[in-house]
């Protein structure tokens, strides 16, 4: 049963440790990545008939093996994958920018020049559930940033890849794919073997194993975020339909039993009816122990005085996902200031944002979204700047360079400047 609480009754810690949990895996994953390291294709194969039930002898899937899962998957299959492809790619066309150079005339020119990432891996998750969706909102930004080589990692759960992730991937661009999951992927991507590339930077969501190599592995590849169980919060007014809130909820709900449920309402009555739906609807739920363990010990109903309240608490929660289930939604957007991804109004579902809509449905989790941002094409791309002085240039500023070194007592910075004009130190 999901707990209902009023305002006063719990603490925002209270409402963090409801919403986050999970044992430290950090030594279990650094011995995998060791072992990567220091055994490459070898331990990878292992690995996954430990943890994935799988035998296999090679580790890259071949084209001949995506293109059957095409043709298994059916052409009416595709179609979708490519209206969500175009929905997904629209979206992020818009983030695509260009550098710039200031030239000041004056013998001075600076700028910055952005540069497509050479190798980008992408994590896609299996286990309980697979994620096509997830291939698409991986590999298309990183198309269309401009990537030399996109590679994809997967686990071969019971020893397959599911048809519909390999269909998703030819849809999506990715160059490679590589049957194998959890750390040791990570691991790989990382450090690379002899079959898998090391790339530049991994991307993409897995759970608490994934989520710590992806943390001890930052450094030497770039990540996009450490990304802990998924969330949602939904902010619900009385007029909310209680069946409609409890189906939301329960959406994030059946993806992990860590996931968390949160609905933060003006309205005790809807409390309670919410309450008793989510009751009915587990019931009829296919994934009811995962949907079951998530509402019992994540989920969480809280009552408030004013809609104002409600924004303020999800502020300071900063979810994953957040719908504003309300009238007149856009009178309220310019006071979210945390959260990954919006969804406006009464008849937007967050399950849209996860497969059709077109912005991305990787986001920030556990309280990160006040300082992270959804995957984009940024991720994929880097920035590098570049200056040039002429001579009479760089004398109007000799002086000031001089000065400001040796202010931090760098002398030979100094000089590298001075030296130029003819001035002498021996």
């Amino acid at each position: 049963m999901i707990r209902i609480v009023k305002k006063n009754e719990i603490s925002d810690g209270e409402i963090f440790d409801r919403m986050s949990g999970g044992a430290d895996v950090s030594a279990t994953v650094s011995a995998i990545i060791a072992d990567v390291r220091a055994r490459g294709d070898e331990a990878l194969i292992e690995y996954a008939a430990k943890f994935d039930r799988a035998k296999i002898s090679e580790v890259e899937v071949s084209a001949e093996e995506i293109d059957a899962a095409v043709d298994a998957v059916g052409e009416e299959y595709m179609n979708m994958l490519r209206r969500a492809a175009a929905n997904i790619e629209r979206f992020h066309k818009a983030q695509l920018r260009e550098g710039f150079v200031i030239n000041d005339k004056d013998g001075i020119v600076m700028g910055q020049k952005v540069l497509p990432l050479a190798k980008a891996g992408l994590y896609v998750p299996g286990g309980t559930a697979a994620y096509p969706s997830s291939v698409l909102m991986n590999a298309i930004p990183a198309r269309l940033a401009g990537v030399g080589e996109i590679v994809m990692v997967t686990p071969p759960s019971g020893g397959a890849i599911p048809a519909q992730i390999l269909a998703a991937a030819k849809v999506g661009g990715v160059d490679r794919v590589f049957r194998c999951g959890g750390a040791q992927a990570v691991a790989a991507l990382a450090y690379g073997t002899s079959t898998i590339p090391a790339v530049d930077k991994i991307v993409g969501p897995g759970n608490a194993f994934v989520a710590e190599a992806k943390r001890q592995v930052s450094g030497t590849v770039g990540i996009d975020m450490i990304a802990g169980p998924s969330e949602i919060l939904v902010i619900a007014d009385g007029a909310s339909d209680p069946v409609i809130v409890a189906a939301d909820l329960l959406s994030q709900a059946e993806h992990d039993r860590r996931a968390s449920a949160v609905l933060v309402t003006t309205s005790a009555e809807l409390a309670a009816a919410v309450s008793a739906q989510i009751e009915r609807q587990l019931a009829v739920l296919p994934r009811v122990e995962i949907a079951r363990a998530s509402i019992d010990d994540h989920g969480l109903i809280i009552i408030v005085d004013t809609v104002k309240e409600a924004i303020e608490m999800s502020n300071r929660i900063a979810p994953e996902h957040l719908e504003i289930c309300l009238d007149n939604p856009f009178d309220y957007l310019s006071e979210i200031k945390n959260a990954g991804s919006v969804f406006l109004g009464r008849n937007c579902p967050e399950a849209l944002g996860d497969y059709m809509a077109g912005p991305n449905h990787t986001l920030p989790t556990s309280g990160s979204a006040r300082f992270s941002s959804p995957l984009s094409v940024d991720d994929f791309v880097k920035k590098m700047q570049f200056t040039y002085f002429t001579a009479d240039a760089l004398a109007t500023l000799a002086d000031d360079v001089d000065a400001f070194a040796r202010s931090e007592g760098l002398d030979a910075h100094a000089r590298s400047v001075t030296r130029r004009f003819g001035r002498k130190y021996e």
